[in-house]
């Protein structure tokens, strides 16, 4: 497992609801004070909220959380949670007689999993932050990450435990974490050795397919299905940013999606990854520099995912541990 964790930097805060009926749930970032964000979303079936505002020329500034859930569209729900906590805590914009909470949010889908009429609302989204803490957040089964599977371009007969991860590094004065719900069609691979670490699997169960070699020996999944996974995710720094340049974070933030999932950003993911800046080192920081740190944490986030997961029985999704595979 990498080091580290969204947390370490200061300011926010994040917290997990799952969901005991069944594996679902949501995560939420907090950033209370406010701070400036980005957003890219790169997956051909994305479900979102509130990220038009994230564009550049929008006239909002900055956001007071982000949310992070499982549940497919319906899970948008949970956003109006995080906004009713934030409103209560006395967070928001100040907009006549009201102060509006800022709150994007993607979603990704896990009714895969258990009863699909159960899915985060906005109880789940209030709960994920009574429970946000400054502390290193748990990865696995927990959260956006709770349904969440990986290797399913063959099927989900076929598919392994996805999850949720996170990892920060610090260099100098800045530091840059990812805290990331990894739900993807495609395998996910060690960037080090080029070895699947958790994806499809061959006919004995047990053995990774390695699905671009599969494609590339001519092996063709029976049937494509679009919109059934997505990996989301967030990275935060303390450096200062501007809004366009938190934009541009998270656009190369997905470079580290890349190198560590394949195949990624397909017609049947919502890939979508937000950036957030907090400006607490007081240090502008080096975009190139920030966007190769943003890409490599995103990277051990999603391998920490996988790593930190548990097997389900229902369906048969095993774990990268349970195999062998870590």
């Amino acid at each position: 497992m990498f080091p580290g964790a969204i947390t370490d930097i200061a300011g926010l805060s994040v917290g997990h609801h799952t969901d005991t009926r069944r594996p679902t749930g949501c995560t939420v970032l907090l950033c209370p004070q406010g701070a400036v964000a980005g957003v890219d979303v790169r997956g051909a079936a994305p479900g979102t909220r509130e990220t038009d505002l994230l564009h550049p020329l929008a006239t909002l500034e900055q956001v007071h959380a982000i949310l992070l859930t499982g549940g497919s569209a319906f899970g948008l729900d949970a956003a109006t949670g995080v906004m009713r906590w934030l409103e209560e805590h006395g967070h928001g914009v100040q907009v006549g007689p009201a102060r509006v909470p800022i709150v994007p949010a993607a979603v990704l889908f896990d009714l895969w999993v258990g009863d699909a009429r159960i899915r985060p609302d906005a109880a789940a989204g209030l709960a994920a932050c009574d429970a946000a803490s400054t502390a290193h957040p748990a990865q696995g089964n927990v959260g956006a990450g709770a349904g969440a599977s990986v290797g399913k371009l063959f099927g989900i007969g076929r598919a392994m435990k996805g999850g949720i991860g996170s990892a920060s590094l610090k260099v100098g004065a800045i530091t840059v974490g990812a805290l990331v719900a990894v739900n993807a069609i495609g395998d996910v691979v060690d960037p080090a050795t080029g070895r699947v670490v958790a994806g499809a699997r061959g006919d004995d169960g047990r053995t990774p397919l390695d699905t671009l070699a599969a494609l590339v020996d001519g092996q063709l999944p029976a049937h494509l299905m679009a919109g059934m996974a997505t990996t989301i995710g967030i990275v935060a720094t303390d450096a200062q940013l501007t809004k366009a340049q938190a934009n541009k974070l998270a656009s190369m933030a997905h470079d580290g999606l890349s190198r560590s999932i394949n195949p990624v950003h397909t017609a049947g993911d919502g890939d979508a990854l937000f950036a957030v800046a907090t400006g607490g080192s007081g240090k502008p920081g080096h975009l190139t520099v920030l966007g190769a740190l943003a890409a490599e944490v995103t990277a051990r986030a999603v391998l920490n995912a996988v790593r930190a997961a548990h097997s389900l029985a229902e369906p048969d999704l095993p774990c990268a541990r349970d195999l062998g595979l870590q």
